[in-house]
């Protein structure tokens, strides 16, 4: 996980680390502490605890594990424009 793409999506959502870490499942107690490790890069969170964040964040995991950023903000796109294309109701084949 890109470590400065998981700060960045945060603060764009407008949210503390310890909001952050209690939405996506994070026990109060360590969230801040967790969500500081992850962001600084010092501890790697599991992919589960990453899906979590995407799911909060309503951006693709895909985009926190892109190195290159312009392949990041192109997966970013895409996932935006599937979702505005993507009809309200049905449920995929």
């Amino acid at each position: 996980m890109v470590p400065k793409r998981l700060k960045s999506a945060r603060i764009r959502a407008n949210l503390t680390q310890v909001e952050l870490g209690i939405l996506a499942g994070i026990e109060e107690a360590t969230a801040y502490s967790r969500m500081s490790h992850y962001e600084n890069g010092t501890h790697r969170p599991s992919f589960e605890i990453v899906c979590a964040f995407a799911r909060v964040l309503d951006l693709p995991e895909a985009y926190f594990y892109t190195v290159d950023d312009k392949l990041a903000e192109a997966v970013l796109e895409l996932y935006l424009e599937h979702k505005a294309n993507k009809p309200r109701g049905k449920k995929p084949l």
